[in-house]
């Protein structure tokens, strides 16, 4: 397993996090300018509770992930976590950062009080569903998607 570190993305990293979601292939072909995801980088910082980690293999980006908790009014305001955008270098795959980034989502989780940890995966990715199924998420009900 490599020796990965886990931090919160800073508008330094945005050039790296452009690159591994084309690398990914998440953005569908439409990626940010890298001056366009400043901008959209700063608006997301407005949100009490979206987080962007990245985690560094040697100090380099080698993955990225997106944290948004939120609140609820629903059970007693127990808090929940949804993971989104979920990448890791195609070079720096198979060493354990893929785990490392969704071992640190849980504890965000945990220490946000959240009482579920939630994430999509479309239906084609079936390599990410096995990965996912290793780490103990559990497949839960349907996920449901409507373009507006």
């Amino acid at each position: 397993m490599t020796d990965v570190t886990i931090r919160e993305a800073s508008e330094s990293d945005l050039p790296a996090i452009l690159r591994a979601y084309t690398a990914a292939g998440i953005d569908g072909g439409r990626s940010f300018t890298v001056e366009e995801a400043r901008e959209h980088f700063a608006c997301l910082g407005r949100y009490p509770s979206y987080r962007i980690f990245v985690a560094l293999v040697e100090g380099e980006v080698a993955g990225t992930y997106a944290l948004v908790i939120l609140d609820n009014l629903a059970k007693r305001g127990a808090k929940c976590g949804v993971v989104e955008d979920v990448a890791v270098m195609p070079e720096q795959q198979g060493k354990g950062i893929g785990r490392s980034m969704m071992d640190h989502a849980r504890e965000q989780c945990r220490l946000a009080g959240c009482y579920k940890l939630t994430l999509s995966s479309g239906l084609p990715r079936e390599g990410a569903h096995r990965f996912y199924d290793s780490l103990g998420f559990e497949r839960h009900g349907y996920s449901f998607l409507i373009r507006p």
